[in-house]
């Protein structure tokens, strides 16, 4: 194991809440009839894909325009602090993999401005080696481009590599480019994690896997 590729939203940071309370919020009075569940379905998904399923979920009522417009407009006045909702360890399992000369790189379907200002307000930007966004690739998760544009960049043979995903279309994305795939156990938001190679609860068990797999170390 030469390297870890990462997901962002619901796996650095737990988000995934907050944009989907947000989002079922604003398009409830814009005249969704459906569910909270319903919305879930935004989970994994880059932006254009995001304001395709509100446009379907709202019946075509609006213009993707719109939508695009009311969306931001309700996340601007309702702003997030990404340092409160690092989740818990996140920094020091970042640590301990530089610590022991392990390759990262963050492959996020969000754009490229998002992933610099959660980076940056997280503070854990010089932990990675390579950052990719939605914008640089064709095509976004399930499809396994981001993640074998990572494999690339970085030269490192595909049997060397593990992906951290809680999203099932992320999962999918990990496995169709050949890496051993840990998913972030989450059940609050409908995710199937089956296909993954092992669940995990959080950063301190994954640590603890990966000490006792391949023998890395924690600095005393």
């Amino acid at each position: 194991m030469k390297a870890i590729f990462f997901d962002m939203d619901g796996v650095l940071i737990d988000s995934e809440n907050f944009y989907m309370t947000g989002t079922y919020d604003w398009i409830k009075k814009k005249g969704f009839k459906g569910s909270f569940f319903e919305v879930l379905k935004l989970i994994g998904t880059d932006m254009t894909g995001t304001y395709n399923l509100l446009y379907k979920m709202l019946n075509g009522r609006y213009t993707i325009d719109e939508i695009k417009q009311m969306n931001t407009k309700y996340f601007k006045e309702h702003p997030i602090c990404y340092k409160d909702i690092m989740f818990d360890k996140s920094e020091d399992f970042l640590s301990f993999l530089k610590e022991n000369n392990v390759k990262t790189a963050l492959c996020s379907s969000s754009d490229k401005k998002l992933i610099k200002k959660v980076l940056i307000d997280c503070k854990i930007e010089k932990y990675f080696d390579i950052v990719i966004s939605a914008e640089d690739v064709k095509n976004v998760k399930p499809n396994p481009e981001i993640y074998l544009k990572a494999k690339d960049m970085l030269n490192i043979k595909t049997e060397d590599i593990f992906v951290i995903e809680d999203s099932t279309m992320g999962i999918e994305a990990g496995k169709r480019a050949g890496f051993k795939v840990i998913a972030i156990k989450d059940e609050r938001f409908n995710q199937d994690q089956s296909k993954a190679d092992i669940c995990l609860k959080d950063f301190l068990e994954i640590k603890n896997f990966l000490k006792k797999e391949f023998n890395l170390k924690e600095k005393i």
